[in-house]
């Protein structure tokens, strides 16, 4: 069975659709999948393109960029390359997993075999885009629960495309098959540690002004986590994101103390960033594309919310309320911000369910108690 998945774009939307490659790979041994995504997006998926990956093919499109230029775009010959490599198949299944009219188009140029049919949402959902267009394009379209999570709405939409029951548990297909990517490593000196400290990333970067949180309390935590023994890294993926790692770093590497401080990343392809953040010893961020690779990482994470909206985006099945024990991942949601010593408190909780170990191998407890002896006998705070 040939089956094309059509969701292009944004970074945290394309994370929430990986574990449907993974449920059809599952439900439908010997399905031939193909995705069409954002060109800039597209190193997201190459772990998935890997012996047992589940993806074939990935096909790029710049659909952002040709909807300013094109006249351009057809005289250059990219939008007939795109054609043609989307037409290059036929497909027994084309999927709109993300309900916009952009997706619709492609959906529509793809080719369908001659008993193949084209799916989409029938319905919006809490929180999310939609746009009538994807239903009269497609042959079928079914009705979503409404109030659903991001990650369990894709899942479900493909399950009922294709005819199969959502399996348990929950694979994003990055977690073991980060560390096969040959063409992630980018130069150790930049990548690994000078003086072995175990790392946390702290993803402060977002698209949105109000989903960030100040940068007097991304320090704070920093201090907190190096007094802890770990050493903070800091990506970023424009102008302004570079420079606020940069006031970060600054202020945490403004101690001669011994303490592991923080490292600004340097701008990497998604590939690579997934790679990096795979051998972290834990991610604290906001509501982002890049916090979303943790999720589907698995990797200790807490995730920040001026909003209570992670019950659609946040780490699944995890409330933005109350933060549980046990839980590896876990979602902070306060207003107008979070507090520090909440995003600490959750930090704490994920590590301990982690087992995080610092860079001499101690656990986090362990480390804890060395820089703060009354940590010895207490337990994180769990509110």
């Amino acid at each position: 069975m040939k089956i094309l998945l059509v969701k292009l774009s944004s970074l945290g939307d394309l994370v929430h659709t990986l574990p449907v490659v993974q449920d059809i790979v599952w439900a439908l041994p010997g399905a031939q999948v193909d995705w069409v995504v954002e060109k800039s997006f597209a190193p997201l998926l190459h772990p998935l393109q890997l012996p047992g990956g589940g993806l074939r093919r990935v096909i790029a499109c710049e659909l952002r960029r040709w909807r300013h230029s094109l006249v351009s775009s057809v005289a250059s010959g990219a939008w007939g390359r795109f054609k043609a490599e989307l037409q290059d198949e036929r497909y027994d299944a084309v999927i709109d997993l993300q309900g916009l009219s952009k997706s619709a188009l492609v959906a529509w140029m793809a080719r369908l075999a001659p008993d193949g049919k084209r799916f989409a949402m029938a319905n919006q959902t809490d929180g999310s885009s939609f746009e009538v267009l994807t239903r009269w394009v497609a042959n079928t379209a079914i009705r979503m629960e409404p109030h659903s999570h991001a990650v369990q709405r894709g899942r479900a939409l493909a399950a009922q495309a294709l005819g199969y029951t959502v399996p348990d548990g929950i694979d994003f297909g990055l977690n073991m098959r980060a560390a096969q990517l040959e063409w992630a490593q980018t130069d150790p000196e930049i990548i690994a540690s000078d003086v072995g400290f175990a790392r946390v990333a702290l993803v402060h970067g977002t698209s949105r002004a109000d989903k960030q949180w100040p940068v007097a309390c991304w320090i704070e935590l920093g201090e907190r986590l190096n007094a802890a023994g770990f050493e903070v890294v800091l990506p970023h993926g424009s102008v302004d994101e570079y420079s606020t790692s940069h006031i970060i770093a600054r202020a945490l590497n403004d101690f001669d103390d011994g303490a592991p401080g923080a490292r600004v990343l340097p701008v990497q392809p998604l590939d690579a960033l997934t790679h990096e953040l795979a051998g972290c010893a834990g991610v604290i961020g906001v509501d982002s594309g890049v916090s979303h690779i943790a999720v589907a990482l698995d990797v200790p994470h807490v995730q920040i919310y001026n909003f209570d909206t992670a019950w659609r985006t946040g780490p699944p099945e995890v409330s933005s309320r109350v933060i549980a024990e046990g839980r590896r991942q876990l979602s902070v949601f306060a207003q107008p911000f979070p507090e520090v010593d909440a995003v600490w408190q959750a930090w704490l909780a994920c590590a301990l369910a982690g087992e995080v170990i610092d860079g001499e191998g101690n656990s986090v407890q362990q480390a804890l108690a060395a820089f703060h002896p009354d940590f010895a006998d207490t337990q994180p705070t769990i509110s």
